[in-house]
């Protein structure tokens, strides 16, 4: 046995490098390949495949196509509507590029559909009008294969491509049902529900709630010019316009379009690179607009309107001032609550039916019917009725600026509360050898009057003159005139009331433009007893109510609250005093005592009221005057809540034309609010009905 073992064969170094460097190799070749053909590939995508997934890439491309929101109501004080939406059920298609592929026309040049998209367009057509003929009401003019081939638009006149086209509004529960079961059988059917607005058949306020036109039709507005120009600016597709979506225009329904439009919906849809509808990815829906609560009262404001035609038509039939007025063919009326600032009543008549509005336009034969009296007379003179010698809305405010005179004579320390004065009937101004001389109406001399209280309640213009409008331009030369409109404004007159209505008028002064071409003395003089400036209805209810208010002048109110869809506040609205006018306390029970005018139509008046008559003067077309009829009141003289102001044009004297308004207006107020704050209407009376319930009859 052998202890000794074989030794080992030392190792192959050269064999076992030759391996190790054919593997390296294979690597870095496998690695080349590799990065060949990865360079390969992207050559094929970049050079043979790029346009096709590029096309694809742009077939993802996703557009938003806006759905109305159901627009909110706008409610009188008692919850009455007065505006409101209905849900109606339309028809829209998106088309697919089937229906609308264009070919080249030999002839002359355009794009015409192709054969085949026009024979697969003229059949969706024809079989939907044969659906319409069978499912829809008999009731609504049929559509005709033209009709529908109009509304899918096919060569993009309307809309673009990919935008869904209305075919019908309006669908019965029949067609709901057949094309809702039938979905798939039309290229991107969907029934949407939209709203149709209507208006209040007992025409209650209309200038005041206003109207709705197409977006597309509203541009020349500012409000719809920003939304343009932020629609262009913000990606938000909840806050698109429509084109054809109803929007307010004016009055009320554009002052609230924000919170009464709520928020659309929209259609993320897909779209091809000919800018057409693949497919429908989803569906957001619309918000529903708030609701508007006015402070209109329907009772109250058919009262007044009621009352200003029958006062027109008296004026026609009757004697005032030894003739009649057959040319007063418009009245203004507004009452304002006097410690809340509420609007219970804003009258301008005559009105109209504001549901020949309501589908968006207007025919030129409805819109020749109401061309003069389609905006509110009581804030602005322009097409607000014309009385039969063109006169406007805003007339010269005669002797119902004469208490605000007295206040500014008080203030000055022209006079004081216990100033004598002897009307002889007329007052000169001027030069001496040149003076003016202005007379009272119908040419009364009143005589020895013992205070500043009795000029107002005699209404003479005597004592205004010399005692205020002559005395100011003493004092301050030609910058009496900016003392006087100072104190105007003061008063509301000849600025903004505050309400926020549309295309609020904040007056004519005249005064400015007497004093630059006649003398700043005459238009001081004339200013005094109201032949110097126009204001309207509305600036003279505000300028009632801060002489009630003694000094505080209240921002009128027409809303009291903003509710969402479940009835929830979301804002209310309060007393909101402008601006205090502090005088002396026996100032204002000066002229407070002084507002007594003789007024026949208040004889039997419960209450005792403060009130002044005005009659202006204005000339027509061939320099003859005409007198207006003005009147101001507010009720109780003590802890008043109500102020009224009445404008009858071409009515003659306020005491006879203006005031028998005011009276119905009270009276309407009183029965339904109480003037004493306790509504007659809730008040038993002898001739209870046999339950012991007070009749309903005023």
């Amino acid at each position: 046995m052998s202890f000794f073992r074989k030794q080992a064969r030392p190792q192959d170094n050269s064999n076992s490098k030759s391996s190790m460097g054919l593997r390296i190799n294979v690597f870095f070749f496998s690695t080349f390949v590799i990065f060949c053909v990865i360079i390969i590939r992207l050559a094929v995508l970049q050079f043979v495949e790029g346009p096709t997934l590029t096309e694809v890439e742009t077939s993802r491309d996703t557009k938003n196509v806006p759905l109305a929101a159901m627009r909110g109501v706008i409610y009188a004080a008692g919850g009455e509507k007065l505006a409101y939406s209905t849900p109606v059920q339309s028809l829209y298609i998106t088309l697919t590029k089937e229906y609308t592929a264009k070919q080249e026309d030999e002839a002359t040049g355009r794009a015409v559909l192709t054969p085949e998209a026009m024979a697969k367009s003229e059949a969706l057509a024809a079989r939907l009008v044969a659906d319409f003929a069978t499912y829809g009401s008999p009731d609504v003019p049929a559509m005709t294969q033209e009709d529908v081939i109009d509304a899918l638009d096919l060569y993009f006149k309307k809309y673009t491509g990919y935008m869904a086209r209305r075919i019908k509004s309006g669908l019965t529960p029949q067609e709901v049902a057949y094309f809702m079961e039938h979905k798939g059988e039309y290229p991107g059917l969907e029934v949407v529900e939209e709203s149709a607005r209507h208006y209040n058949t007992d025409t209650i306020a209309v200038q005041t709630v206003g109207y709705i036109k197409p977006f597309k039709s509203s541009d020349s507005l500012d409000i719809y010019q920003n939304v343009l120009n932020a629609m262009k600016n913000n990606a938000d597709p909840g806050l698109t316009y429509k084109e054809d979506e109803l929007v307010g225009f004016d009055g009320l329904e554009l002052q609230y379009q924000r919170e009464l439009r709520g928020q659309n919906g929209y259609q993320e849809v897909a779209v091809n690179p000919q800018n057409m509808a693949e497919k429908i990815e989803r569906v957001v829906p619309p918000v529903k607009g708030n609701d508007i609560w006015t402070t209109l009262n329907k009772n109250i404001q058919l009262k007044t309107e009621e009352a200003i035609l029958d006062q027109i038509r008296w004026l026609h039939s009757n004697s005032v001032q030894g003739k009649v007025h057959p040319d007063a063919l418009t009245g203004y009326a507004v009452a304002m609550e006097v410690d809340t600032g509420n609007i219970v009543a804003m009258a301008s008549m005559p009105d109209y039916d504001t549901n020949v509005w309501a589908s968006g336009s207007i025919s030129p034969e409805n819109y020749k019917k109401i061309m003069s009296n389609y905006q509110n007379g009581t804030i602005t003179p322009f097409s607000s009725g014309r009385s039969g010698h063109n006169f406007e809305s805003t007339v010269l405010l005669g002797s119902t600026i004469k208490p605000l005179t007295v206040l500014i004579g008080l203030k000055e320390g022209f006079i004081s509360t216990s100033t004598s004065y002897t009307d002889t009937g007329s007052a000169k101004f001027g030069k001496a050898g040149y003076e003016t001389t202005v007379r009272n109406a119908g040419g009364h001399h009143y005589g020895y009057f013992r205070s500043p209280a009795v000029a107002i309640e005699k209404s003479s213009n005597a004592f205004m003159i010399d005692k205020v409008g002559k005395k100011l331009y003493d004092q301050y030369g030609a910058k009496g005139v900016d003392v006087w409109d100072r104190y105007m404004k003061e008063f509301g007159l000849g600025v903004s009331t505050g309400i926020g209505l549309p295309k609020e008028y904040k007056g004519k002064l005249n005064y400015f433009e007497e004093a630059k071409l006649g003398s700043s003395q005459s238009a001081l003089v004339y200013a005094s007893f109201g032949q110097q400036a126009s204001y309207t209805v509305l600036q003279l209810a505000q300028y009632t109510s801060t002489i009630a208010n003694k000094g505080v002048r209240i921002k009128p109110q027409l809303v009291s609250k903003i509710t969402d869809s479940t009835g929830k506040a979301v804002k209310t609205f309060g007393r909101e005093e402008l601006n205090k006018v502090d005088f002396e306390s026996s100032y204002w029970n000066e002229v407070i005592k002084g507002m007594k005018s003789k007024v026949t139509a208040f004889d039997d008046f419960p209450y005792d009221f403060a009130r002044k008559t005005g009659t202006s003067e204005q000339t027509d077309s061939r320099n003859i005057n005409r007198d207006n009829g003005v009147f101001i009141a507010f009720a109780p003289r003590e802890n008043p809540k109500l102020a009224v102001a009445v404008v009858i044009p071409e009515g003659g004297f306020g005491s006879n034309s203006a005031a028998p308004v005011a009276r119905k207006i009270f009276d309407a107020y009183d029965w339904e609010y109480g003037l004493d704050g306790v509504p007659k209407k809730n008040v038993k009376t002898d001739e209870a009905t046999t339950d012991g319930q007070a009749t309903d009859e005023q």
